[in-house]
């Protein structure tokens, strides 16, 4: 019952945010009573947190997975997008804007935990380019995947990327274009180009 509310939950606050779903509404849409949910969790935001660390994890185990498949790091950097995207729901009206504003220390150790293993992730991809001749190689490695981490995190401010101007999915394009023509060679603009036809 812990594990369902946890995913029930998840999936909602995804959908809805994290300040718009309250426990009243899991227990409505699970059909169970809001004291079922408090005798595994104790209030909210513990259910907020392990949430987001549940949903950390889940995106993390994915992405090893599709690096693990051995794509070039062109190709690859367009799967880990889809993946992103598809279990964040392509959401646009960023719940993540909502657990920074509602639930900051929360907000904070996930952008944390997400900076180690982006970090660690994309310098490794980098890496691979520059060997596979894909990335060109005086390019600065830890520089570059921290303008990567920085330029995907506030890709989700809705103040910025209003969602009713721009989709979530042409924001995460677009972005990705440009951080691939920033460091690719001619060879790897040429992956680049077959990918976005």
């Amino acid at each position: 019952m812990k594990d369902q509310i946890l995913i029930k939950a998840t999936d909602m606050f995804l959908t809805l945010g994290f300040k718009s779903v309250t426990m009243d509404d899991i227990a409505a849409e699970m059909g169970i009573s809001k004291k079922t949910i408090y005798q595994h969790y104790s209030n909210k935001d513990q259910l907020v947190k392990e949430s987001t660390l549940h949903l950390f994890e889940t995106i993390s185990c994915g992405i090893d997975a599709i690096c693990a498949i051995g794509n070039n790091p062109v190709e690859e950097l367009f799967l880990i997008k889809d993946f992103v995207m598809k279990n964040l729901k392509n959401e646009s009206a960023s719940p993540i804007y909502q657990l920074q504003k509602y639930y900051p220390k929360i907000h904070k150790t996930l952008m944390m935990r997400q900076f180690d293993k982006m970090g660690d992730c994309v310098i490794v991809n980098l890496e691979k380019g520059i060997a596979q001749g894909l990335f060109r190689k005086e390019i600065n490695t830890p520089l570059i995947a921290r303008f990567y981490f920085a330029g995907m995190t506030s890709l989700k401010d809705t103040e910025i990327f209003n969602p009713e101007q721009f989709t979530s999915k042409e924001v995460q394009v677009s972005y990705l274009e440009y951080h691939l023509r920033g460091i690719c060679t001619e060879k790897g603009i040429q992956k680049l180009e077959q990918l976005l036809k």
